[in-house]
């Protein structure tokens, strides 16, 4: 269990209503609600439920807090966003501040089964390299194109991965319920999680919570974005 107490205070004072105008407050109908979800409600309007904004702020300062401490001790955090809408937020991000990601599928046994992962990533990276010198050019234009289709294929899934060598030290996950084999796979690998969590979701196996609509495209960029600068600020910090 990490003693949050001995995080760094680095994160900024959100202010409610920034995270009011990205809408964060939303969460799901309330008839899909998750009763773990009860302490980070503030009421319900129309059939669905508010978020109690003041928790979401306070959560997404210990989450800001805990990726800064992670960037400044050379850790490495891996950010997971499948859904459509938010995939270009997700890579962009996690590029700038020089994280890991996943933005198409995520492939069973990333975590559980990372000798096997790693060899796809290899043979990835062989044909990248191997197509881009001429290590192929003793080869049939047939034969070509068809490496350069696998790499295509493998691209999609482990373009985010390609310089990861082992496990992760931090997940960071846009609504687990959707990326409940992440979530799985790193509570069984014992990989601490931080995620955006909308009001239908199990936050049990969530280490870091931070309660929120994990649907819209202006609450994912605001949590996305923050969560990044903390990574990246804390890289800079270990360089000074």
């Amino acid at each position: 269990m990490t003693d949050y107490s001995k995080l760094p205070d680095v994160a900024p004072d959100y202010d409610l209503r920034d995270l009011l105008e990205a809408g964060m407050h939303f969460g799901h109908q309330s008839a899909k609600w998750h009763p773990k979800m009860a302490e980070y409600l503030h009421m319900e309007k129309n059939g669905v439920h508010i978020f109690d904004l003041a928790k979401t702020a306070e959560q997404l300062k210990l989450a800001y807090n805990y990726l800064y401490d992670l960037g400044k001790n050379g850790k490495k955090v891996l950010f997971v966003g499948t859904k459509r809408q938010i995939r270009e937020i997700v890579r962009e991000q996690a590029q700038q501040a020089g994280a890991f990601y996943v933005v198409q599928r995520w492939m069973g046994g990333l975590l559980t089964n990372w000798d096997q992962i790693s060899k796809s990533v290899r043979r990835m990276n062989d044909l990248a390299e191997g197509l881009e010198g001429d290590k192929f050019e003793g080869y049939t234009k047939f034969e070509q194109v068809q490496f350069e289709k696998e790499l295509g294929r493998l691209q999609r899934f482990f373009e985010g991965i390609k310089e990861l060598k082992k496990q992760p030290d931090c997940v960071v996950v846009i609504d687990p319920n959707r990326e409940d084999i992440a979530v799985a796979e790193s509570n069984k690998v014992e990989v601490p999680v931080i995620a955006l969590i909308d009001s239908n979701t199990n936050p049990t196996n969530i280490d870091i919570p931070v309660p929120g609509n994990d649907d819209a495209v202006n609450s994912v960029s605001l949590v996305v974005t923050e969560l990044a600068k903390a990574y990246s600020e804390g890289k800079k910090a270990a360089k000074k």
